[in-house]
C-alpha cells in the first residue's frame, strides 16, 4: 500500500485530495507519524531523540517539491506561478530553520527548543519577509476607498488578536529573562514580522482573489496559524527536553502547505471567464472569530487569576456575542438588499440581460486582465425594428426584443457576455476569442436570428446587422466599441442578416467622412454651396406652378457634389441645422426676388426640404416665421418637405409642425409610398401635400391598377394636394393626368437649374425647355 493509500485510511481525506499525488500522501503520512511518535514519547521515552526531529526536515523537502511543481504548471497564469515559486523559497527557508533547530537541540539537549539561535531567527525572519512579498505581488481587483478601509479594519482586528496571544504565551515570558535582552530584541523583531505576515494574509483573504485557488489560500492561512501557535504552546508544555511542539507542529504546517499547492494544481487554472461570480459576502466571520478568541483568553486569564471577575467578564463576552450576532444579521439583510439593487442597476429591466453599465464594466475587466488573450466585441442592431413598433405596437416590439435576447444568450459560451445597450441594439463580449472563433459565434447568432418570431399570431422575420471588432487585452474599450459600430454600419449594406469584421479601410472611410464634415463647416462660410431649382408644372398645360430648392456643393477637390454625398455627414455632425438655415434663407431670398421681378408670374409656392434634426430644434418654427417676415412672403407661399421615413418623435417635432401650420406654412410628405409609417404620419401629423415617389411614377403598366391611382384617390379623400415626382416620359405624364394628378416634376419637364435660368421660364406662356444642360445634376 502506497503512502497516499495509507494516508487515506488514516485520515479519510476528501476525494479531490486523494488523487492529488504521492508527494502529498507522503507529506500527510509523515504528519500522522510525527504526531503518533510524539504521543508515544510523551507517555514513555522511546528511541533516540533525533527521530522526533526527523519528520520536520523531510516534510520540508516534500513541500518544496510540491510547491516547485505547482509553480511550473503551465496552465496557471504567470502571477500565480510566481506566487507559488515564492512559497517554495519560503518552504526552503523554514526547512533550513527547522533543521538548524533540530541539530542544535540534539547536540545540546539541555538547551531545549524554546529559545532560538540567531541563525534560526534570521532564517525564519527572511521566510516571513518572503511570505509578505509573495502576498503583496498577488493581483487583485481595484477597490473603493470604503472597501479598503473595511479591509484594513478587519485585517487589523485579526492581527491584534494574534498579537495578544503572542504576547501572553510567548513574548511576556521573555521579558522576565534577565541578561538576555539580545534574544528578546530579535524575538520581538521576528514576532513583529509574523504579525505583518498575518496582516498581509488577512488582507488577501478579505480583498477577494480571482486566479489563486481560494481553498489553497485558506489552507495557507491555516498553516500560518498552526506555525504561530506551535511556539506559543511550547511555553505551556511541561515535559522533558526531548519533546518540543515543533516536532509535531511543523510537519502539520508543511502538510497543510503541500495540500494548498496540490489544490492549486488540480483546480481549474483560472475562473471561467465571463461566468457569473458568486456574490462575495460584504463581511467576513474571521474578525468575529478573532474577537471571540480574545474574549476566550480574557475569560481564561480572569478565571485563573481573579475569582471575583468571571461574572463581569462573562457578561462582557455575552454582550459582545449579542452585538456580533446583531451586526451579522443586519449585514446579511443588507447584503441581500444590495444584491437585489445591484442586479437592478446592472441589468436591463425588459430582457434581463446586462445593461450598458455592466457591459462597460465587463469589457474593461476583460481588457485589463493580467493574462494576455484575444478579445472580440460584436455589436448587433435590428434592422427595421421601428416598423414593428409603428405597425404592431410597442408591446409586440418588446416581446420581439425579449425573444432576440433569449436567442443571443443561447449562442454564446458561459464566459461570454450578452448585453443590451438600449433600444434594438445588443452587444456581445467574446472573451478569449480570435477572429475565426468570433466568426463561429456570429454564425450561430445569425442562424438563430434568421428564424421568424411568432408573437400574438404575427410571424415576424428578424434582420440584423452585426459588426465585429477584434482586439486584445490592453486595448481601449471605447476604441473597440467604435470599431464594432463602424463594422455594423458596413454590415447594413449587405442584404439580409450579415456580419462584418472591422478593418482599417473602414477607418479610412470614416476619417474621410470626418474630413468631409470639417470641410462642410468651412463651405458654409466660404460660399461653396449653391441652390438649384426644379420646376413643378401643371400636367394639363405644362406651365410652372412652383419650384423645389435643391442644394449643391462645389467642392474644391471633388467637384460639384449632390446632396446624398454630404447630407448624411451633416446629419451625423449636427451641421444639418446651420445648413438648413442657410438653404431656407437663400431660397426665401430668391423667392422674394422672383416675386418682385415677375409679380403674378412668379412661382406660386417654393418647396424646401427639412430634416428631422431641424424639427427637433425648439425655435425652428419661429425661425421660419421670422424669415418669412424678413422677406415679406406669405406663409402659404412656402412648403416644407419632410420624408415619410423620417423619425418624427412625439414632442418637439410634431409641435413644430403644428406651429408651422398655425402660421400658414404648408407641409409636404416627400417620397410617399416608400416607407412603412405613411398612414401613421397622415393621421398624427399636419400634412397638406403628398409627393408620389418616382418608383411608382415610373412603374411599368402591366394591366393591374397602378399604385399611383390608389395614392391619388387617398389624397382626394383626405383633401391633400398630390404631386408626382420623377416624370421622364410623355407617356408617364399622360397616365398621371388621366389618373387625376394636376402637378408633377421630373426630367421630362426640366432638370434642376440655377435661379437665373429658372427666372427665364417665368412670364407669359413660357414652358420649361426640355433637355438638361451638361452641368445640371439629378435631384
Amino acid at each position: 500500500m502506497g503512502a497516499t493509500q495509507v494516508l487515506q485510511a488514516v485520515t479519510g481525506l476528501p476525494g479531490r485530495v486523494r488523487g492529488a499525488g504521492p508527494l502529498l500522501g507522503a507529506s500527510g503520512l509523515l504528519a500522522v507519524v510525527a504526531a503518533g511518535w510524539f504521543a508515544v514519547n510523551a507517555v514513555r521515552p522511546v528511541g533516540p531523540p533525533g527521530l522526533l526531529w526527523l519528520p520536520a526536515p523531510v516534510s520540508a523537502v516534500l513541500l518544496i517539491a510540491v510547491l516547485w511543481r505547482t509553480s511550473r504548471f503551465a496552465a496557471l497564469p504567470p502571477p500565480i506561478r510566481r506566487f507559488w515559486r515564492h512559497l517554495a523559497v519560503v518552504a526552503t527557508l523554514v526547512g533550513v530553520g527547522c533543521t538548524l533547530q533540530a541539530v542544535r537541540v540534539v547536540r545540546d539537549p539541555d538547551a531545549g527548543g524554546a529559545q532560538s539561535s540567531p541563525a534560526e531567527l534570521l532564517v525564519n525572519g527572511a521566510a516571513v519577509l518572503v511570505i509578505v512579498y509573495a502576498l503583496y505581488r498577488l493581483p487583485f481587483a481595484r477597490q473603493s476607498s470604503g472597501d479598503l478601509f473595511r479591509m484594513v479594519l478587519d485585517a487589523g482586528t485579526v492581527m491584534l488578536a494574534t498579537a495578544v496571544f503572542t504576547w501572553h504565551f510567548h513574548t511576556r515570558g521573555l521579558t522576565g529573562v534577565e541578561g538576555d535582552r539580545g534574544a528578546l530584541t530579535v524575538s520581538l523583531v521576528v514576532t513583529a514580522l509574523a504579525l505583518v505576515a498575518v496582516f498581509a494574509l488577512a488582507k488577501v483573504l478579505f480583498s477577494g482573489y480571482t486566479f489563486i485557488d481560494g481553498t489553497g489560500l485558506r489552507l495557507i492561512g491555516l498553516a500560518m496559524i498552526v506555525g504561530v501557535m506551535t511556539p506559543l504552546l511550547q511555553r505551556a508544555w511541561h515535559a522533558d527536553g526531548r519533546l518540543n511542539m515543533v516536532q509535531v507542529g511543523m510537519p502539520a504546517v508543511f502538510f497543510l502547505s503541500a495540500w494548498a499547492g496540490e489544490r492549486q494544481r488540480i483546480a481549474p487554472p483560472v475562473p471561467r471567464r465571463g461566468a457569473a461570480h458568486p456574490p462575495r459576502r460584504t463581511f467576513s466571520v474571521l474578525p468575529f472569530l478573532a474577537v471571540a478568541a480574545v474574549d476566550g483568553l480574557l475569560v481564561f486569564v480572569s478565571w485563573v487569576q481573579h475569582e471575583d471577575q468571571p461574572v463581569v467578564v462573562g457578561a462582557a463576552v455575552a454582550v459582545t456575542a449579542l452585538v456580533a450576532l446583531r451586526q451579522t444579521t443586519a449585514l446579511r439583510d443588507n447584503a441581500r438588499l444590495l444584491a437585489r439593487l445591484d442586479h437592478g442597476a446592472n441589468h436591463d429591466g425588459l430582457t434581463g440581460l446586462p445593461n450598458r453599465v455592466y457591459f462597460h464594466t465587463r469589457l474593461a475587466r476583460v481588457l485589463t486582465a493580467p493574462v494576455p488573450r484575444p478579445v472580440a466585441v460584436a455589436l448587433i442592431d435590428l434592422d427595421d425594428f421601428k416598423e414593428v413598433n409603428d405597425t404592431l405596437g410597442h408591446e409586440v416590439g418588446d416581446q420581439l426584443l425579449v425573444a432576440v435576447a433569449e436567442r443571443l444568450s443561447t449562442c454564446v459560451r458561459a464566459e461570454d457576455t450578452v448585453a443590451r445597450l438600449g433600444g434594438d441594439e445588443f452587444v456581445v463580449v467574446l472573451d478569449g476569442t480570435d477572429p475565426a472563433v468570433a466568426d463561429l459565434a456570429t454564425g450561430r447568432m445569425m442562424e438563430a436570428l434568421r428564424r421568424p418570431v411568432l408573437i400574438d399570431g404575427h410571424e415576424l422575420p428578424i434582420r440584423a446587422s452585426i459588426g465585429i471588432a477584434d482586439g486584445r487585452t490592453g486595448d481601449q474599450a471605447s476604441m473597440l466599441l467604435r470599431r464594432a459600430d463602424i463594422a455594423m454600419y458596413a454590415a447594413k449594406k449587405v442584404p439580409g442578416t450579415a456580419s462584418v469584421h472591422y478593418d482599417d479601410t473602414m477607418a479610412t472611410v470614416t476619417t474621410d467622412h470626418a474630413h468631409l464634415g470639417a470641410e462642410l463647416r468651412a463651405a458654409l462660410q466660404s460660399e461653396q454651396l449653391f441652390l438649384l431649382y426644379q420646376p413643378v408644372v401643371a400636367l394639363d398645360d405644362g406651365r410652372v406652378r412652383g419650384a423645389e430648392a435643391l442644394v449643391r456643393w462645389v467642392h474644391p477637390v471633388h467637384g460639384t457634389l449632390p446632396p446624398d454625398a454630404f447630407l448624411p455627414q451633416a446629419e451625423r455632425t449636427g451641421l444639418i441645422v446651420p445648413l438648413s438655415r442657410w438653404v431656407l434663407r437663400t431660397a426665401l431670398r430668391q423667392m422674394a426676388a422672383w416675386r418682385a421681378e415677375h409679380g403674378a408670374d412668379a412661382p406660386g409656392v417654393l418647396n424646401v426640404n427639412v430634416s428631422a434634426r431641424d424639427l427637433r430644434e425648439p425655435d425652428f418654427a419661429d425661425g421660419v416665421k421670422a424669415l418669412l417676415d424678413e422677406y415679406g412672403l406669405a406663409a402659404d407661399q412656402i412648403t416644407l418637405e419632410i420624408t415619410e421615413t423620417m423619425a418624427l418623435e412625439p414632442g418637439t417635432s410634431v409641435d413644430n409642425l403644428h406651429r408651422l401650420r398655425g402660421y400658414g406654412v404648408r407641409v409636404s410628405l416627400d417620397d410617399f409610398g416608400t416607407g412603412h409609417s405613411t398612414l401613421t404620419l397622415l393621421h398624427d401629423c399636419p400634412i397638406d401635400e403628398i409627393k408620389l415617389d418616382r418608383a411608382f411614377t415610373q412603374a411599368q403598366v402591366d394591366g393591374r391598377v397602378p399604385v399611383a391611382a390608389a395614392v391619388i384617390h387617398l389624397a382626394q379623400a383626405l383633401g391633400l394636394h398630390a404631386v408626382a415626382e420623377g416624370v421622364e416620359t410623355a407617356e408617364q405624364a399622360e397616365l398621371l393626368l388621366s389618373l387625376g394628378y394636376v402637378a408633377a416634376q421630373g426630367y421630362y419637364f426640366a432638370r434642376p437649374m440655377p435661379a437665373a435660368e429658372f427666372g427665364a421660364l417665368l412670364g407669359g406662356d413660357a414652358r420649361p425647355a426640355l433637355g438638361p444642360a451638361e452641368w445640371q445634376m439629378s435631384a
